[in-house]
């Protein structure tokens, strides 16, 4: 029981650091941050601009890849794998 309890806990761990990091790129890079990110530019834009646009799409879709790799591991170590 205490095995499926540190599962859980650091499974929600995991959530919360990569929600943390998909929040800051997408709500803080695209808006907050905006002004400071556009004086640097990006294929001719300017780079607040193009993470609202583009940039928490392909941080979005990196994390699910890290959640992924990350979950898999924990799985392993806990054996509640796929193949268990």
């Amino acid at each position: 029981m205490k095995n499926l309890q540190q599962y859980w806990r650091t499974n929600l761990r995991y959530l919360a650091i990569l929600l943390a990091v998909w929040f800051l790129v997408s709500y803080g890079c695209g808006i907050l941050f905006r002004e400071q990110l556009d004086t640097v530019r990006i294929g001719g834009f300017k780079l607040g601009f193009w993470f609202a646009q583009n940039g928490s799409i392909y941080v979005f879709v990196i994390l699910i890849f890290i959640y992924v790799k990350l979950m898999n591991r924990l799985d392993e170590r806990h054996g509640v794998g796929e193949g268990k």
